[in-house]
């Protein structure tokens, strides 16, 4: 069987190099890809939001799996298209992809599925919205675009100023595009964020073990909120009977109240938490795909064959399989940045250290922002370059594995935070 792996980044990487462990799969092709897929697979130059000539690709190569990675291609119909043209594609439809594409189509439906949500008030005009602001008895706000934002469109605020300055930032300055044509104002949730990501094909839910991302810039949870500085999987934050929770009354809910709107979802869905002190979890927000960095360290511990999983939710036959088997050992991911991400930053710097890494045990580095010039010499192509992905017997194992690789590699700027996973293993040790 061959498989075509749309996206360029980490996440693409890591299921690239799972379908090609498949004993089904014979041939795995990314497009566009990077550095890091091209050693793994076989990169084609096609962008992803090229559909005609993807569909052209598929049809011509006889490709038995689409696997859409990013958001962007979700959210602008790419399943739809592959299966107009009669080609099998895992993601949702473009409708049931909203859930990620409108964060006011995701709060309509957490509320109609009566799922644990922060209050919160839709806007278009800023001037009401700065009205509302100066009018609540709340000091501390999250003020989110509608549209996608490359996971920048969200602004938590500590005090109305600040609410104000992103109200301005999101709707007058558009800092995010037509993002911010719609945008939401919300109660400021407290707590630690979880991720518990399910594979469900509408009827089904086959939920993964939970991980933690680390979505602030710098260490201590300081800084900008960026696209995922680190995770690590499982997190104990969510223990079984949370998990079991969440389950009953987060993602069945979610499933039972997309299909009452005809908008029946069938593939990653993933609920990003806040497992508030008083009054449990609470949906902060849904992505319709594997998160970035999660996945990475996700299917470094999925044993079952994903090939299999995405074949059958394709077919609505996830009740058939068995249930998913894990390596027990956990994995912890530290992304690797270039200097000035989540701003604005410089490309085209020479990787050094990536065959040193590579050689240590229980490593794996995936390429998200990575490209190969013309003499094959790996260069950063992104803000968020390298993910760096280690298994350890505890989790402070994987973290001493996955840094001595780090140490590793470098570039001219390249950063990093010190501190992933250290929540897990300071709560290990209480």
């Amino acid at each position: 069987m061959k498989v075509l792996v749309i996206g360029s980044g980490g996440r693409e990487h890591a299921l690239a190099w799972k379908l090609s462990k498949s004993a089904k799969v014979s041939k795995v092709y990314v497009a566009p890809g990077n550095a890091g897929t091209a050693l793994d697979a076989e990169n084609v130059p096609i962008a992803e939001k090229d559909f005609d000539a993807l569909i052209a690709f598929a049809r011509e190569h006889a490709i038995d799996l689409t696997v859409v990675g990013p958001e962007a291609p979700l959210t602008a119909g790419l399943v739809d298209a592959f299966e107009s043209a009669g080609l099998r594609a895992f993601g949702p439809n473009k409708t049931a992809a909203q859930m990620e594409g409108s964060k006011v189509f995701c709060k309509r439906v957490l509320n109609e599925a009566n799922v644990p949500t922060a209050r919160s008030h839709v806007f278009e005009e800023p001037e009401e919205a700065n009205e509302y602001i100066q009018a609540s008895s709340m000091t501390d706000f999250v003020v989110k675009a509608d549209g996608l934002a490359a996971g920048k469109g969200v602004v938590v605020c500590s005090s109305k100023d600040e609410a104000l300055a992103a109200v301005k930032l999101i709707a007058e300055d558009r800092a995010f595009g037509d993002a911010g044509a719609k945008f939401l104002i919300e109660e400021r949730l407290t707590g630690q964020e979880a991720s518990v990501l399910a594979i469900t094909d509408g009827q089904t839910i086959m939920t993964l073990q939970p991980a933690q991302d680390h979505k602030a810039a710098y260490d201590g949870d300081q800084g900008p909120n960026t696209g995922g500085m680190g995770a690590y999987c499982p997190a104990s934050l969510v223990n079984d009977e949370k998990l079991h929770w969440i389950e009953e009354r987060v993602l069945v809910p979610t499933v039972v109240a997309l299909n009452r709107m005809n908008a029946t979802f069938k593939g990653v869905l993933y609920a990003g938490l806040m497992m508030t002190p008083h009054g449990g979890p609470r949906v902060l927000e849904y992505n319709a795909r594997f998160g970035d960095p999660e996945c990475q360290p996700l299917l470094s511990r999925l044993q079952s064959d994903l090939y299999d999983v995405m074949q059958a939710t394709i077919d609505q036959r996830l009740a058939t399989l068995e249930p998913l088997k894990w390596d027990p050992r956990p994995a912890v991911c530290v992304v690797m940045a270039s200097k000035g991400y989540p701003g604005s930053y410089e490309k085209g710097f020479e990787i050094f250290g990536l065959e040193d890494a590579a050689r240590l045990p229980d490593v794996k580095v995936f390429h998200a922002g990575t490209k190969l010039d013309e003499n094959g010499v790996v260069r950063t192509n992104g803000g968020r370059v390298l993910d760096v992905v280690a298994l350890g017997d505890t989790v402070a194992d994987a973290k001493r594995k996955a840094y001595e690789a780090v140490s590793k590699i470098h570039w001219e700027g390249s950063w990093y935070r010190t501190d992933i996973a250290d929540k897990e293993i300071n709560a290990n040790a209480r």
